[in-house]
Parts: structure tokens; C-alpha cells; sequence
């Protein structure tokens, strides 16, 4: 398996293969791949290094190798879903067969099958959500949620391209993104190399820029959508939300079916707390005192009342979102 190393740009381009599950579950760990579809992806293709390295003789035998690399590729991010529907996914192909070799065979076709169609999922994203954005509009995204985050792409700015590649010119702010940067080093990035017109501010100026009259509307990815509507998101994402409320400007959201969880409530999901160093340290250099406590949260929730749409593959959905949601589903 051959991805980018993020944690290298924008400053390098540096691939990197990765030859056993391990090492899948080790690069998502340190962000190293990152992004909710990516990890999802890439959790489906660690299962399938797991298969193509096995030993097996049996179906039991490679079953639980695979139930013992699915517990470790999904204990590298617990709060985005569509790791635990990759390798969900992946893991359900093995009752449909009963020699080694055709689970093998078909392990791996499925995870391409799964890359493939990522792709073709988020262009119906970006179509959907096109129509929602007017020529001239100053969009502001937080975080990455584009290619980089996707097989190819992406989810929120996909959304992006669509709107300017259906002929409408628009410009973007990118929010820093602290601790790690994902909107200065990554998203910048990717608009910059596309030819889209993008300005980075740092977090502490989305609301001067929204006071200011900057930003016409939003839109941002997802980790996680619960049947509630409630967003889970990079962290610095319900701050975004609630500003954008208070100036009436639209905050969307732009994710796949996959990145649903019908079945959780927003008390039972687990935010992922990094290392404090991200924080205090830029590089080699200390940017607080030593000893310094420091709560270094992934993700934070935005409540549904903030929202003002959800853009999927399927379709766009709104408010009231319990019952947008659960048709959405009963449809697709």
C-alpha cells in the first residue's frame, strides 16, 4: 500500500509503502494518512495486507488473524466511523467463502472495489453540494477534508471544486487548524496546487472574519454524524459553527453515508485525546514551560441546531435531521 506522508507537507512530497498492517495501523496512528474516508480505506487495505501476509491453513485460522488486525487497526482512532466501516466491511466478505485463497482474493478486490467507489462518492458530494454556493461566494472550510483525506478528491472540498469547475468564481479561507495545521499545511496545499483562490487565517480570526463580512457561508467535513445530527468533527469545528450562527451564515457538511453512526448517542462516543507535545512544541522548539498541563483534544461535537445542511452522495438533507436522516437511510 503507497500513500503520502502528510506529516511531510507542504514542504516535502514523500510516499511512503507500507508492507503489513502494523505499519497501516502505525501511519494512521501518526497521522501519517488521516482524514475520516482515508482512514477508513486504509483500514480496509491493512486487513488485506493481514490477508495477503497470512500463514493460514484454515478459514478459522485467517479469521482470527484478521479479528486480531481489525482490533488493532481500529484502536489507532477511535472517534471516526468510517474505520470501523472498513474494516467492518472487509471482515463480512469472509462468511461468503470457505477456502483461504477465495477470502484472500476476495479481501483484496474488495478493498479496491472500496477505493475505487470512494472516489465516485465524493464527486456526487461535490455535485450535490455545488448548488448550494453562488458565483463570487468567500467559502470558509476548517481542517482538511479534501483529496488528502480521501481517496481523491474529498468531502468538503470536493464541494469546492465542483462549485468552481461548474463555472463560478469563488475564493476560500482556510483556518489554520491548530494544533497540527491540516487547513495550513494541507488544505492550502491542495486549493493552491488546484489554482483555487485560498487565504489562511490562524483559529483565533474566524470570527474577526466573519464580523468583518468575509465569509458568506461554510462548509467542513465529518469523523463522525450520528442519527441525531450531531457532528463530530476536528476539533475548532463548534466554534466555527456557533460564530457562523451568530452572524447568520450557513455552516454545511459535507460527508458519505459511511461516515454515519445510527446507532450511537453523543454521550457514548469516544473523543480522542492526543499528545500533549502537539501543543507545546513546534518542531524541536518548547512554545510552554515544561511540566505545563494541556488538554490536546482530536475532535469536538456540533450540536444539529448550528447546521444548516448535511451534503451527502444521495442527497442534501436539513432539519428537522432525525427524520431527514432516518429517510435518507430508508431510502439508500
Amino acid at each position: 500500500v503507497v500513500m503520502i506522508d502528510q506529516t511531510k507537507l507542504p514542504n516535502e512530497l514523500v510516499f511512503v509503502t507500507l508492507t503489513d498492517y502494523n505499519q497501516v495501523a502505525d501511519a494512521i496512528k501518526t497521522l501519517v494518512i488521516r482524514g475520516a474516508p482515508a482512514i477508513g480505506i486504509s483500514g480496509a487495505f491493512g486487513l488485506a495486507l493481514a490477508a495477503l501476509n497470512s500463514k493460514a491453513n484454515s478459514k478459522d485460522e485467517l479469521i482470527n488473524e484478521l479479528k486480531h488486525a481489525k482490533k488493532i487497526l481500529f484502536e489507532t482512532r477511535p472517534t471516526a466511523v468510517n474505520l470501523k466501516w472498513g474494516l467492518e466491511k472487509i471482515m463480512s466478505v469472509t462468511k461468503y467463502f470457505e477456502s483461504v485463497d477465495e477470502i484472500k482474493k476476495s479481501i483484496i478486490e474488495t478493498a479496491k472495489q472500496m477505493a475505487d467507489d470512494d472516489i465516485k462518492i465524493n464527486m456526487a458530494i461535490g455535485k450535490h453540494g455545488s448548488i448550494l454556493f453562488n458565483d463570487n461566494d468567500t467559502i470558509m472550510t476548517h481542517c482538511n477534508a479534501g483529496a488528502l483525506a480521501t481517496v481523491g478528491y474529498g468531502t468538503a472540498l470536493g464541494v469546492i471544486r465542483a462549485t468552481r469547475d461548474s463555472g463560478k468564481n469563488i475564493k476560500v479561507i482556510a483556518t489554520e487548524t491548530r494544533p497540527v495545521q491540516q487547513g495550513s499545511r494541507l488544505t492550502a496545499f491542495e486549493l493552491k496546487h488546484d489554482g483555487i483562490d485560498v487565504t489562511i487565517i490562524p483559529d483565533t480570526a474566524v470570527g474577526y472574519t466573519m464580523a468583518n463580512g468575509l465569509v458568506n457561508k461554510i462548509v467542513v467535513g465529518a469523523d463522525r454524524i450520528l442519527r441525531t445530527g450531531h457532528v463530530f468533527n476536528k476539533i475548532g469545528t463548534y466554534q466555527v459553527a456557533a460564530i457562523a450562527k451568530q452572524h447568520g451564515i450557513p455552516f454545511y457538511v459535507a460527508a458519505p453515508l459511511s461516515t454515519f453512526d445510527l446507532e450511537s448517542d453523543p454521550k457514548d462516543v469516544t473523543i480522542e485525546q492526543r499528545d500533549p507535545s502537539e501543543v507545546t512544541r513546534v518542531g524541536d522548539k518548547n512554545t510552554a514551560p515544561d511540566g505545563v498541563n494541556v488538554i490536546n483534544p482530536a475532535f469536538d461535537m456540533t450540536p444539529p441546531e448550528l447546521i444548516s445542511g448535511i451534503i451527502t452522495e444521495k442527497s442534501i438533507v436539513k432539519a428537522p435531521f432525525e427524520d431527514s436522516i432516518k429517510k435518507l437511510f430508508e431510502a439508500n
